[in-house]
């Protein structure tokens, strides 16, 4: 692996799991010595991160971790039920539908995943990464799948935003398993109205919990 990609994705998982704090300042020197590159790869990582929007300049403070604010969760949810919403219904029409009766079965069990036992909640998330990998390879639509791995790594972020709620996460999984069991059924309709409800309730209960009292 190249030094300025090693720098990039140890950089990009910090900012997504908040490591590295909205407003952080990030300079060339300091990060060169922690990831032990020169400075050339650093500022190239930089600039990946800032072109994915994770990172900005901030004139003569160098570039600081991107803010997410009440607003631009507004403006993610907006692209997201665009995205999201067509993909669900592209792959209804286009996946293999055993791929995703075999995620039903594993979503509707997926409420065993938010115990104690796994307080970062690993084994759900996975789980439902495994999902938006199945959409993604059913569109069979490259720059759609592609748009939507970008703006997943914000999502990330937000996520962390949002209460710990052990109900709202198995909410969510019985609402993925509706979005995958609609896939498998291969009705476009119903996969793109299951998706809609659950950003729709996704983003009412983030918002909840991010809005002070």
């Amino acid at each position: 692996m190249r030094a300025s990609d090693r720098a990039y994705a140890v950089l990009r998982e910090d900012i997504v799991q908040w490591r590295l704090r909205p407003g952080a300042v990030l300079a060339e020197v300091e990060l060169s010595e922690r990831l032990g590159v020169s400075r050339t790869p650093v500022r190239e990582a930089l600039g990946r991160l800032t072109a994915e929007g994770l990172t900005r300049a901030a004139g003569g403070r160098g570039v600081v971790v991107t803010d997410i604010s009440l607003e631009s969760i507004d403006e993610l949810f907006e692209l997201r039920e665009t995205l999201e919403v067509r993909a669900a219904g592209l792959a209804a029409q286009r996946g293999e539908p055993g791929v995703f009766a075999g995620l039903h079965a594993l979503l509707l069990g997926a409420p065993a995943l938010l115990g104690d036992g796994d307080p970062a909640r690993g084994g759900y998330y996975a789980l439902v990464g495994r999902l938006d990998e199945a959409i993604d390879a059913a569109i069979c639509n490259a720059y759609l799948a592609q748009a939507m791995r970008g703006l997943r790594v914000h999502l990330v972020r937000v996520r962390r935003l949002a209460a710990d709620d052990t109900a709202r996460l198995q909410a969510a999984a019985a609402e993925h398993a509706a979005i995958a069991e609609a896939i498998a059924a291969g009705n476009p309709r119903v996969a793109e109205a299951a998706t809609t409800l659950h950003l729709h309730r996704s983003l009412s209960h983030l918002k909840a919990t991010h809005t002070p009292a």
